[in-house]
């Protein structure tokens, strides 16, 4: 048996044997027979292990193994338990050390959800984050500051941040932070392969339970987009102002003259009234396309969808195109090799072709050619525009579906383009759930690809 091994139980069996031991010697003198004495002493012997065996079982070896349990709990090891069945205080203060144990295990769980959820929402973020303690060194660092900045979390971790993150604006930040004990923001920009990026910077202190400062939180949000966004909108407007203002000075300043008396010069009169009326369509069609735009802007715009037949569409636009392809000689060409029909907005996709072709017959040379081919995929329908014009370098490509971008405005205006077409084309095939694709090479023309779905979804 394990208790009579036990260190602790014979070196109270060795007590009591020397306790036993020593009554005999002191009874010894008073006693005649000694196998009386003997017997008697033996007995007391066993009484006493007895009584040693009910105190170990009853009350030490419970002690001892809450004892046990609780040296694991304070190691961390909260699936530690008593087990033994006891009765009484000793009993009470078991079950009370069991429920201590489940309650640490639970709250360790808890704080492992709680942590793997903070670690998700850090990794997870959108904005890059960095904790920065009070003596100026890296704790925490999540994926987007890293995409960011570049490098890895090890290259971060454990380090000051003036060692490892390269950017002054960003030290004087965290500087103020530490300084003032208040929240900074600041506004950077940083250039990388020949872009500029720029991040807004805001930087928060830390305070412990008495108010001191322990460190600062560091969010960096990458506004580039809305930068991107601003810049097009002032320059949305600035463009709006010269293209009105160009035709509106012509207006008024013939307007002027005439009122200055060549209103009587019959010629001179005809001449600039023809100015006059020729300004006031360029108006009149800028102010249109800019409604056009408008309204497919809106999240609440409907298409008109219904069952469109080719044959239908292009006799429709094809006249007028031809008339303005003869003007210049250019030859147009038109294949079609689908019999399908699909799902769309008709109006919206005369306006599609409109635009792509006249733009092909406005920017070819005399003598050109001018093609449109309509395909079909599994899921879409392909409109090819292509013509062997003037094209565009590649640096222009991807600017030509902004509003008002022009390549060569002196032509452009020429062509009494409003710089709106492919804007409009842009955001009409967006919102049929398509694409448009372009190619060009400067001198040797354009290719424009329109895909749209064979069965368009309406927008709720």
């Amino acid at each position: 048996m394990k208790i009579l091994v036990s260190k602790k139980m014979f070196g109270h069996s060795l007590l009591i044997f020397i306790i036993v031991c020593l009554t005999g010697a002191i009874l010894f003198p008073f006693t005649t027979n000694i196998y009386v004495l003997c017997t008697i002493l033996i007995i007391q012997y066993i009484i006493l292990l007895i009584i040693l065996f009910y105190f170990y079982n009853k009350y030490i070896k419970p002690i001892d193994k809450a004892t046990r349990t609780m040296e694991k709990l304070l190691k961390g090891n909260y699936h530690a338990r008593i087990h033994h069945q006891m009765d009484g205080s000793i009993g009470e203060l078991s079950i009370k050390i069991n429920e201590l144990a489940r309650s640490l295990n639970e709250l360790k769980i808890q704080e492992q959800i709680q942590a793997e959820q903070l670690s998700t929402i850090i990794e997870n973020s959108d904005n890059g984050l960095i904790l920065i303690d009070e003596k100026g060194y890296i704790h925490i660092v999540n994926r987007k500051f890293i995409s960011m900045f570049e490098n890895t979390p090890q290259d971060y971790i454990g380090y000051l941040y003036y060692e490892v993150i390269e950017n002054e604006e960003i030290h004087h930040t965290i500087q103020e932070t530490f300084l003032r004990e208040k929240t900074v923001k600041q506004l950077i920009s940083i250039a990388e392969n020949g872009e500029r990026f720029y991040y807004e910077i805001i930087s928060a202190p830390i305070f412990n339970e008495i108010n001191l400062l322990k460190g600062t939180v560091l969010a960096v949000y990458d506004i580039t987009e809305f930068k991107l966004v601003e810049t097009m909108r002032k320059d949305f407007v600035a463009n709006v102002s010269h293209e009105l203002k160009t035709p509106i000075t012509s207006i008024r300043g013939f307007a002027e003259t005439l009122l200055d008396g060549a209103i009587h010069d019959t010629n001179t009169r005809n001449y600039f009234l023809s100015i006059i009326f020729e300004e006031s369509k360029r108006i009149q069609y800028l102010i249109e396309d800019l409604l056009i735009l408008s309204k497919l802007e809106k999240e609440a715009y409907r298409l008109h969808v219904s069952k469109i037949d080719f044959q239908v569409l292009l006799n429709d636009i094809l006249p007028v195109l031809k008339i303005s392809a003869q003007k210049k000689n250019i030859e147009l060409e038109v294949h079609v090799d689908t019999n399908s029909t699909f799902q769309a907005d008709e109006e919206k996709m005369k306006q599609v072709l409109i635009n792509l072709l006249t733009n092909a017959i406005s920017y070819s040379l005399e003598n050109g050619q001018v093609s449109l081919k309509v395909t079909e995929t599994s899921e879409d329908i392909c409109f090819i525009v292509k013509d062997n014009g003037i094209g565009m370098g590649k640096q222009f490509l991807p600017r030509i579906f902004e509003r008002f971008y022009r390549i060569d405005k002196d032509r452009s205006r020429d062509t009494g383009g409003t710089g709106l077409g492919l804007a409009i084309v842009k955001h009409i095939v967006e919102i049929h759930d398509g694409k448009i694709d372009v190619e060009s090479e400067l001198g040797k023309g354009t290719t424009f690809y329109v895909y749209i779905p064979k069965n368009v979804k309406l927008k709720k």
